[in-house]
């Protein structure tokens, strides 16, 4: 088999040739505005290397997917892992010597840089035995190895940049070869682009890139005009894979297509004014209501119910007049039963003027009503077990308001929207809810529910109101707290979206996009 392939003419119809075997030892570097044909030059060399060696693309805008199934490359979703599992599947690569497409356009930029920092480093740090021989191809170089700091924060940027240099200076003993591709030379960093020794150079027109492209090509700076002047798919060659002198080359076809390419113009819509204005204020489908991260089954959060002051004069009347002989005010004692236990009806006999059944479900009635004021859980107990102790009498069910310890966990099931605990469905729930401290039990439950339901995690925003805090470092240290003590494990992939798994069920909430929330103090 021969290891040289053809990516296209020279103006007098000869072929250009890249000798892969020399590639593996030299390394390319690609450059060319957007609209060059840099992509389209990536992929005619990746489909005509196929066959011949390993390939592991960085793909920061997804357009090389489409190369998996008439060559057999894997795409890996990089939004889709956390940083451990993509340093998994770097090293089962390695190994298994499968050619993949890393795609990382679910993420934004700095997450790109650390997936692809992390996935580069696991690739370089492979055992010496799976040194086999791979083209690393980075497309949109800039991005992953900067020449300068630009919005990303500086760990990101050096580990990345540590990775792309890793590959660059290094990769060759590993069988690493790294291809990396720029629309802008100056953007990317020196001492990543110098360790190329083949160069194909497209259509630039900033001064100062068409002077690095001149330097890298060995031509003089008045000759440098002629980069500005190259036609959509043409490249000036040079280096050991390639020619020995500068060549023109005309890339040639390919088989396969970017995924979002859009051939030529398109006909404008036929519809009217009137229509357009009734397609883009019309009703939400579900598709939309998905993309935007909205449910049309999601009901709007009910707003707390509050009593008129007249409401209340009223509600108070009412007690005095229906108030039982046996309403003195005291709190009964229960004894000491589990959470489940707590209420129960059993416990203590009910008033006469009220079923045992009826009793629980008032009790359930008046801790979600509380639970449900978005400030409660920002109130001390004492003054919670106040207002609680006054609803029971109103509603004639003083007797069985227990005491205030078994309250405060009690008033934590119902934040979590557990109302009744002896319902079979808490049965596996309620055990787990033992091994957790007072303080942090309403946030635990609403993870564990979630996790029960299969629904997505929930938000640092619903965890802190349920914890009574502000602050987003309050909520962090709580889940760090929760993962110490076994009761969670948490799992956050490079799109920033969070998993909680409950080991004791073996279950998982649904990833969630985590919003931050409030101050990090």
């Amino acid at each position: 088999m021969s290891a040289s392939i053809v990516i296209g003419t020279a103006p007098d119809g000869n072929p250009v040739r890249v000798d892969i075997e020399e590639l593996l030892a030299t390394r390319l570097l690609v450059q060319g505005n957007s609209g060059s044909g840099k992509s389209h030059l990536l992929r005619r060399l990746l489909e005509e290397s196929a066959p011949l060696v390993q390939q592991v693309v960085i793909d920061p805008e997804g357009d090389f997917v489409t190369l998996a199934e008439p060559f057999g490359h894997i795409v890996v979703d990089g939004a889709a892992y956390d940083g451990r599992e993509i340093a998994q599947l770097a090293a089962r690569i390695r190994k298994h010597r499968a050619s993949v497409v890393l795609a990382l356009d679910g993420l934004e930029l700095e997450a790109q840089m650390r997936c692809a920092a992390q996935f580069l480093s696991a690739l370089f740090e492979a055992p010496r035995e799976q040194w086999f021989p791979a083209l690393v191809v980075v497309d949109e170089a800039q991005m992953f190895a900067p020449a300068v700091a630009g919005d990303v924060s500086d760990e990101v940027r050096r580990m990345s940049l540590a990775a792309m240099t890793n590959v660059m200076c290094r990769g060759r003993k590993r069988g690493l070869a790294g291809i990396i591709a720029t629309q802008r030379l100056a953007k990317l960093a020196k001492n990543v682009a110098a360790e190329a020794s083949n160069f194909l150079m497209g259509r630039t027109f900033l001064d100062i890139d068409m002077a690095r492209a001149a330097d890298l090509l060995g031509m003089e700076r008045r000759q440098a005009e002629q980069i500005r002047d190259l036609e959509r798919g043409h490249f000036l060659g040079l280096g050991p894979a390639i020619s020995r002198r500068a060549v023109s080359v005309r890339i040639g076809a390919v088989k396969t297509t970017p995924r979002t390419a859009i051939q030529g113009l398109m006909p404008m819509p036929s519809a009217d004014s009137d229509e357009l204005h009734a397609l883009l204020h019309g009703e939400w489908s579900e598709d939309e209501l998905a993309a935007s991260g909205q449910s049309a089954q999601s009901p709007a959060r009910a707003a707390p119910s509050r009593l008129e002051p007249g409401d209340l004069i009223h509600r108070i009347a009412d007690f005095t007049l229906a108030a039982a002989p046996g309403m003195d005010g005291e709190i009964a004692e229960t004894d000491g039963g589990g959470e489940a236990d707590l209420f129960k009806a059993a416990s203590v006999p009910a008033p006469p003027s009220l079923p045992p059944e009826e009793v629980r479900a008032v009790l359930g009635d008046i801790l979600t009503e509380m639970a449900g004021d978005k400030d409660a859980t920002f109130q001390t107990t004492a003054a919670l077990f106040q207002d609680f102790t006054l609803r029971c009498r109103m509603h004639r069910v003083g007797a069985h308001v227990g005491d205030i310890t078994k309250f405060r966990r009690r008033f934590a099931m119902a934040v979590a929207g557990i109302a009744d605990p002896d319902a079979p469905q808490w049965a596996s729930l309620l055990p787990l809810a033992a091994a957790a401290p007072d303080d942090f039990l309403a946030p635990f439950l609403i993870i564990a529910r979630a996790a029960l339901d299969g629904g997505p995690c929930p938000e640092d925003e619903d965890l802190a109101r349920a914890y009574g805090t502000s602050s987003s470092g309050r909520i962090r240290r709580l889940l760090e707290h929760l993962e110490k003590s076994g009761l969670i494990v948490v799992r956050t992939d490079f799109q920033g979206r969070r998993s909680i798994g409950i080991p004791e069920l073996g279950l998982s909430t649904a990833a969630g996009l985590v919003k931050a929330h409030g101050p990090a103090g």
